[in-house]
């Protein structure tokens, strides 16, 4: 489980109560995402969204302007900037909610912590060049992802010898970089990044083995809502993958996850709900 330290991550003023487990809804204003892209790349439809996940009890919306499916093209700093800025701000006008950016460029963290967001979700863990000073100087939570390869090629055979050994120790070492640029133990979340350059077989081992992440005393991320692995397992596509990722979100909180990102907020609040009363009880 988390340290007592870590428990309340002040997210720019705003506190993210982790002594629960939380709910981080996904918003796409990308035209590509691999299950929702397009959905809400308009202004109005982004915010209607994120005041739809509030109210069903997501305590953290990560707004992401950057696809990172398998074998999705970059964008430019300016097209990101163009289309998460304007939905942070407006977001930040009408919720007290934890707004999180999904970025891994330095420029684009700056200007979404200027506008409103407490958190900087990195699939690259702060490994772009500039990065870690950013997100020192934000003063905000960061999660760190752990991802084989990169987002075009990430699912083009990855090996490993030991994935959740290697898992493990590429985030301590990213926390470790962390720590030297002056961001606090207490402000680093830990992802070992489901689907993010690894087989199903990976994706099952790291879950399996979840609480070998959770025993660092970092708060740990798990991002498993509607990922390929449910279809590898069960054969469906991704318009029917609501009970199988609420299952595997209720898993990664019973083996210790405190956030959990997903793109069904109103059911996976109940049941993450359900599981930490069971969690908890004496």
């Amino acid at each position: 489980m988390p340290t007592s330290e870590s428990m309340q991550l002040d997210c720019a003023g705003t506190s993210l109560d982790l002594s629960q487990p939380q709910v981080m809804g996904i918003l796409n204003v990308t035209p590509d995402s691999f299950s929702d892209g397009g959905c809400f790349a308009g202004h109005d439809a982004a915010l209607s969204h994120a005041r739809a996940m509030v109210e069903e009890g997501a305590a953290i919306i990560d707004v992401g302007g950057e696809s990172t499916r398998p074998g999705a093209a970059p964008v430019s700093v300016q097209q990101e900037l163009d289309r998460v800025i304007p939905v942070i701000e407006a977001v930040r006008a009408e919720h007290p909610v934890v707004i999180s950016v999904d970025t891994s460029k330095p420029a684009v963290m700056r200007a979404a912590v200027a506008a409103g967001a407490g958190f900087i979700n990195d699939v690259r863990a702060l490994r772009e060049p500039g990065a870690l000073e950013a997100a020192a100087a934000s003063a905000v939570p960061v999660c760190l992802m752990h991802m084989q390869g990169e987002p075009r090629s990430m699912q083009q055979q990855p090996q490993y010898q030991d994935v959740v050994a290697e898992v493990r120790a590429f985030l301590l070492d990213r926390a470790a970089a962390c720590h030297a640029v002056g961001i606090p133990r207490e402000r680093i979340v830990l992802d070992p990044g489901f689907g993010f350059g690894k087989t199903v077989a990976h994706n099952l081992q790291l879950l399996k083995h979840l609480p070998i992440l959770v025993e660092t005393g970092h708060a740990v991320l798990a991002g498993l809502s509607r990922k390929s692995l449910i279809g590898s397992v069960l054969g469906l596509p991704v318009e029917q993958r609501l009970q199988p990722s609420v299952a595997l979100a209720v898993l990664a909180v019973w083996q210790g996850a405190r956030i959990v990102r997903v793109h069904d907020v109103a059911a996976t609040v109940q049941a993450v709900r359900m599981c930490a009363a069971v969690r908890q009880a004496e």
